[in-house]
């Protein structure tokens, strides 16, 4: 079992069962462990067929990568990705892109926000996430199986599409730039963010309609991450959308 990917945690194994991205097969849970969320999950687990293990605390533990489990984990395969024809032809589409996010963590926290913001679909580079998905599915509290993820080979190609499709580009970027307080979020969109340090290349900046930037209170001159950064850009979007 040291070779298969695993998830830790209710959240994590829940989300992994109701967003079928990826196969369940098998949940692993603590022969103790009786709470209401567990029996719930364990439910949908039977439903769909799943194998449910009830062990000892202590073989969960020398199973588990983490002390965090809780109790429950599952063993799964690797997650099933969306393409961009599955979102672009949406009736109002809200995209976001991020570039230079590598850390996990990070990225699953990403995920979280754009999830909750309502975000249809994440354009991120090509990458195998898979050896990360345990941190990725607990950091963003399952979001990141819910949330569509389609991974681009071309960008420059991916971006041409959009813009056959109307989706406006806003890029996260000072040079240019107006506050993204005055951008038109409301028609079909796609919002641009790049990791702090080498923010977002020079291929996603070509294709930018409008640059936008978070204006800050005070005399501050570093940027914000890029959690941060989409934190504050999605949930513009959620305002200007509800009262379009």
């Amino acid at each position: 079992m040291d070779q298969d990917l695993l998830l830790e945690g209710n959240i994590s194994v829940k989300a992994a069962l109701l967003a079928k991205v990826r196969t369940v097969c098998e949940v692993i849970v603590d022969e103790h462990k009786n709470d209401k969320d567990t029996r719930y999950i364990l439910a949908k687990a039977y439903e769909a067929g799943v194998e449910v293990k009830k062990v000892s605390r202590d073989a969960i533990d020398d199973i588990a990568e983490g002390k965090t489990h809780g109790g429950l984990i599952a063993r799964v395969s690797e997650r099933r990705y969306q393409s961009l024809a599955d979102v672009i032809n949406l009736s109002n589409p809200f995209l976001a892109l991020v570039e230079g996010v590598e850390d996990p963590f990070n990225f699953g926290y990403l995920c979280r926000i754009l999830y909750a913001a309502g975000c249809d679909g994440l354009l991120v580079s090509s990458r195998n996430w898979s050896s990360a998905a345990k941190v990725v599915t607990k950091s963003s509290a399952g979001a990141s199986e819910y949330l569509p993820i389609i991974p681009i080979e071309d960008f420059d190609e991916a971006l041409s599409q959009l813009h056959e499709r109307q989706i406006k580009i806003y890029c996260a970027m000072r040079e240019n730039a107006i506050e993204y307080y005055d951008a038109d979020f409301k028609s079909p969109v796609c919002i641009a963010i790049g990791g702090e340090m080498r923010g977002l290349s020079k291929t996603v900046l070509s294709h930018s309609d409008q640059n936008i930037y978070i204006p800050y209170p005070n005399d501050f001159r570093n940027a914000l991450n890029a959690a941060g950064a989409a934190s504050a850009i999605a949930f513009e979007c959620v305002r200007q959308r509800r009262h379009k």
